[in-house]
């Protein structure tokens, strides 16, 4: 049986419910339908990304992550505010160890200033152990604004509205397919199709294989990366007060070891950085084998590998030897004991690779013919979800011609 809609999105994560609710604050009459492959909304990187609100600190000044972080992490805590979901405000220290990374972190703060991130201080030892009495550091830059959060709470919220509004959300309707047809398109999906004027994709993991759908190019494609934490056992919790972040290396394509406390009073440490074998390859041992053989295909993959193959085998390495990670642990809380940390959860980031094995560092997002994808939105984009719906409906205003219906 098919269901008629004007706008379908494809995707019930945090993004993709968020731009259901713009567009239904815009244009309160229209039909508007939302499809999610799994039985709940969020399940993927919505549901087991750390819980920070982002402060914009790190993202390059221009681009749409400063931009839409700085907006997005503003715009989050008034709807916060507004729909009673807690949020603390515990600051984050990006600590330097040795003086080889001060120059860094100087170019990080002045980063921050251009972002017009707010409060930001550049602090020595003596306030960073006021602050974080158990790290290390000869010196930090403070952002006294950056909060942890429950985002799954947040979609749950969006999906509230979107349903208030008159928006449709239909759970276990994996789409396999999105063909033209007269007046827009068909969406199928393994239970039932919906006939639409217009499609948004926000399928993160499979956004590129979503975008193929509609005939738009397959680039950028996505390439997993699986990140594992530990977390520190419950007496010591008390070794961390808020995060705790390394100064990045700009020659690196991901951050490093971080610690990380979460809404619920759990500290995590990690992420490393590994290669997944399925795009949904939370364990070491889940194997998809479409997923690798795409991979194995992949020209840009294997730029991208030639390029970071030792980075690659460090962070396996590190994912497989408790003592590695435990060593970089170390480097920013010293006290932290083999016997403080036990397994933790584990995410999957959806990363974009352009055929030229390069690492999509900004949000993406392309149109082709009746359809917006949503190509690349890794962190910060829960973080940015309001401010990065605004824009998608500002697109889709002006490609759809909605605004005029």
């Amino acid at each position: 049986m098919a269901t008629a809609t004007d706008v379908t999105i494809v995707g019930a994560g945090i993004v993709g419910l968020a731009t259901a609710r713009e567009l239904l604050i815009r244009h309160p009459s229209l039909r508007l339908t939302v499809l999610e492959k799994e039985q709940q909304i969020g399940t993927h990187q919505t549901g087991h990304n750390s819980g920070v609100i982002h402060s914009g600190i790190y993202y390059a000044p221009g681009s749409l992550k400063a931009k839409l972080c700085v907006e997005g992490g503003q715009a989050l805590r008034q709807f916060c505010d507004e729909h009673g979901i807690n949020f603390e405000r515990c600051g984050k220290v990006i600590v330097a160890t040795e003086p080889s990374e001060l120059g860094r972190l100087d170019d990080l703060h002045q980063r921050g200033i251009a972002n017009s991130v707010p409060g930001l201080e550049m602090i020595g030892p003596e306030r960073l152990r006021e602050l974080e009495p158990h790290a290390a550091g000869i010196k930090a830059l403070y952002s006294p604004n950056t909060s942890i959060i429950d985002f799954s709470r947040v979609a749950a919220a969006y999906a509230v509205e979107v349903q208030e509004k008159g928006g449709e959300i239909l759970t276990g309707r994996e789409v396999v397919g999105i063909k033209a047809s007269s007046g827009g398109l068909v969406v199928q999906t393994k239970l039932s199709e919906v006939k639409t004027r217009h499609v948004i994709t926000c399928g993160g993991l499979y956004s590129d294989r979503l975008a193929a759908m509609t005939g738009a190019s397959p680039d950028p494609r996505i390439v997993p990366f699986r990140g594992d934490y530990w977390v520190l056992r419950g007496e010591r919790r008390e070794l961390v007060r808020g995060l705790i972040y390394p100064v990045p290396d700009p020659s690196l394509p991901f951050l490093g070891v971080h610690f990380t406390k979460r809404h619920d009073g759990a500290v995590w440490a990690g992420p490393n950085a590994v290669l997944a074998f399925s795009r949904e390859g939370y364990g070491r041992l889940d194997v998809n084998l479409r997923d690798n053989v795409s991979l194995v295909r992949n020209g840009g993959f294997w730029r991208m590998a030639k390029k970071y193959w030792r980075t690659g085998l460090d962070e396996l390495y590190r994912d497989y030897r408790k003592t590695a990670f435990l060593h970089a642990m170390q480097r920013y809380v010293p006290e932290v004991r083999s016997e403080d940390v036990e397994p933790g959860p584990s995410g999957v980031r959806a990363q974009a690779l352009d055929s030229d094995g390069r690492l999509v560092d900004d949000f993406a997002i392309s149109q082709n013919g009746n359809a917006i994808h949503v190509r690349n939105a890794p962190s910060p984009a829960a973080t940015s979800s309001l401010a990065i719906a605004v824009m998608i409906v500002d697109r889709a205003d002006e490609a759809f011609s909605l605004a005029a219906a």
